[in-house]
């Protein structure tokens, strides 16, 4: 099998770098935090060493809540919004954010959004645009939709950590939610998820939702059903997801991600240098990160090296 390529969720990586690690113990030289910076490379390099990707990408939130999914479910994500509009997020990250893209660029590491799309529809569409194998690296579970072994696509979940990291094929994901890939999205939006602002269907936890995608294979399946009254139900279960009809016909678009976003063609190949020495010394000079870009670039280095034999 060749080498795969590594589909990289920023900013789930670097939210979760910057509650790792204190701003105290990662600062520039001129005092300003550089936790989140030197957390991600690290986390970056450790993914590169231990899965010897031929390719890399990382995907960026170009929209972190697009208008067309909050249109669809207005609470979507509501939860997450700064008092002054926009994403709430803590302070000491926010200058953090562009130091990482542009160590990406001086490395040669495409990072990239699309405008109106989340970073999952950007990984959504690389996992089925590129030639496989494919591994998407994310904390957020709504990831395990793109599960495929046939291609394959993996999903590298690292909701507790990248040394923790947990490996999902379609086995691994049926064992765990009852449900294969495919209808994950479905069994997402019956359960509800509080964590991006979905309420779910009062009263189905994951048992229940898993046992309604497995007997109807889908949502729209399912919505006829309830309203077939040849069709048994448990006692109360037809009158509570009749009550949720309407969350139920729009929420599973909110939740499957996108796959055809239209995406710059870039050269993912993991190179043997860095693309812009100069600027990359320069920029491990000025914010402190000296031995978490050298120990990625060694990492790319090596997965070089391997992907050419």
């Amino acid at each position: 099998m060749s080498s795969p390529l590594l589909a990289v969720d920023a900013p789930s990586l670097y939210f979760r770098a910057y509650h790792g690690i204190p701003e105290s113990a990662a600062r520039a030289p001129d005092g300003s935090p550089v936790n989140a910076v030197r957390g991600f490379l690290d986390m970056l390099a450790t993914l590169v060493r231990t899965r010897r990707p031929g390719r890399v990408v990382c995907a960026l939130d170009e929209d972190w809540r697009p208008a067309w999914r909050v249109a669809l479910v207005p609470s979507y994500k509501a939860h997450r919004l700064a008092p002054a509009g926009g994403e709430e997020v803590p302070a000491g990250l926010v200058p953090q954010v562009p130091v990482i893209r542009e160590v990406l660029d001086a490395l040669g590491v495409p990072a990239f959004g699309a405008a109106g799309y989340e970073a999952d529809d950007v990984l959504g569409t690389l996992a089925t645009r590129e030639p496989g194998p494919v591994e998407v690296v994310s904390g957020d579970r709504d990831l395990i939709q793109l599960v495929d072994d046939a291609k394959p696509v993996r999903l590298l979940y690292c909701g507790r950590g990248v040394a923790k990291l947990e490996v999902l094929d379609a086995a691994a994901v049926t064992d765990r939610y009852g449900v294969p890939p495919a209808g994950y999205a479905d069994f997402a939006t019956l359960r509800g998820d509080p964590s991006d602002g979905l309420p779910g269907v009062p009263g189905v936890g994951e048992k229940t939702a898993a046992r309604l995608v497995t007997r109807f294979g889908d949502l729209p399946a399912l919505l006829a059903a309830v309203d077939d009254p040849e069709q048994p139900f448990a006692s109360g279960l037809r009158a509570k997801l009749a009550a949720a009809g309407g969350y139920l016909a729009v929420a599973r678009d909110v939740v499957q991600v996108v796959r055809d976003v239209a995406l710059p063609d870039v050269d993912a190949a993991v190179g043997a240098g860095p693309a812009h020495p100069e600027r990359l010394m320069g920029l491990a000079e000025r914010h402190n990160l000296a031995g978490p870009v050298r120990r990625l670039l060694d990492a790319l280095t090596d997965a070089a090296t391997a992907a050419r034999r």
